[in-house]
């Protein structure tokens, strides 16, 4: 299911913040943000934006001032919205009045990113990778983004009475690699990816003969993605000295599914495959709100720093009607996007 960067959502409550007259705090989805006080009203209609949404450089949203204006080699100049806080409350969005949009018959769950010219945020993938694009994905490799429980609080009711596993966000750049029809190959987050000496990826999958693996292990049509983490990428929070990679989905592709647990973790086993740490499994999931399971994302690494957050997911692949895939839902640590929004 395609991200919505911009839709049309309902406000659901609306809260004092203490201490402060001219803003005041707002539900949106499973998202709490800021607004002006007096702005909206509980039942309201609202163009709701998403953090690490990147807005067009137009005059309606020069509002948010030169803290979010940023350039992309990708993208050019625009303003993206991250996570901020004020008065001690935690901001994740942005909320504007229907006016923003041409007249119209508008409802709930209409994705307007198109219309309003909003993008995701992203930065060159040749600054992690060092390498040389040579196409967009293969059609057997899906996109790795994982949808936030609170853009889709709904989530939580689907996960009721399913064995279920927990495991760490590692904080790097999705990274796939593939062996198929006996041919192997990695991609980035949005490419395929040449193995011409100068892909950080490649040499990592040469250095630890990943072809070599598979095909002894006769695993073939076969995706593999997972966290490449080292030094020159976020900032390396887990103050790797040596890169790494933990993967966190194999998918059978002659099959067109994505494995379950002990699936993922017999094929890493035999490919000799780190993956993400499972901090948590059971026969149902006990969190059963959005501020229940921000809370269980809260924590750190091994090393100390602030994680990223958690990745919920049922032991065996179940299909998820709000996703339109298999179900699986990414919970950021707030305290995490704080720092890192400070860090700008």
């Amino acid at each position: 299911m395609a991200r919505k960067l911009a839709s049309v959502q309902y406000v659901h409550d609306v809260s004092p913040i203490k201490g402060a007259d001219r803003i005041e705090c707002i539900g949106v989805l499973g998202w709490r943000c800021v607004a002006k006080k007096g702005e909206f009203k509980v039942g309201d209609l609202c163009v709701y934006f998403e953090i690490d949404s990147f807005l067009p450089l137009e005059e309606r949203f020069a509002f948010l001032g030169s803290t979010s204006l940023k350039h992309s080699e990708l993208l050019g100049d625009g303003y993206r919205l991250r996570t901020q806080r004020f008065r001690g409350q935690i901001s994740q969005g942005l909320a504007l009045p229907l006016s923003v949009l041409p007249a119209g018959e508008w409802k709930v769950g209409d994705d307007v990113s198109e219309l309003l010219g909003v993008r995701k945020w992203e930065v060159s993938q040749r600054a992690s990778s060092g390498g040389t694009i040579i196409g967009t994905l293969p059609a057997w490799v899906p996109k790795t983004d994982e949808t936030r429980v609170q853009a889709e609080p709904g989530l939580i009711d689907e996960f009721q009475g399913l064995p279920y596993y927990i495991t760490t966000k590692m904080d790097g750049t999705s990274v796939t690699m593939y062996r198929m029809d006996g041919r192997f190959g990695i991609c980035g987050h949005n490419y395929e990816l040449a193995d011409d000496g100068k892909c950080s990826f490649w040499r990592w999958a040469h250095e630890h003969e990943i072809e070599e693996h598979l095909v002894a292990a006769q695993l073939d049509n076969i995706v593999i993605q997972g966290e490449f983490c080292a030094a020159g990428i976020q900032g390396n929070p887990l103050t790797l000295k040596r890169p790494a990679w933990y993967v966190f989905t194999v998918r059978d592709a002659g099959r067109e599914e994505r494995l379950g647990l002990d699936g993922t973790m017999a094929v890493c086993e035999k490919a000799g495959l780190a993956m993400v740490p499972i901090e948590e499994r059971g026969d149902d999931l006990p969190y059963r709100s959005v501020e229940a399971l921000l809370e269980r994302a809260r924590g750190h690494y091994e090393n100390g720093r602030t994680k990223e957050g958690i990745v919920v997911r049922p032991q065996e692949p179940v299909y998820s009607p709000t996703v339109g895939a298999s179900l699986s839902m990414k919970v950021i640590n707030n305290d995490y996007l704080v720092k890192k929004a400070k860090r700008g």
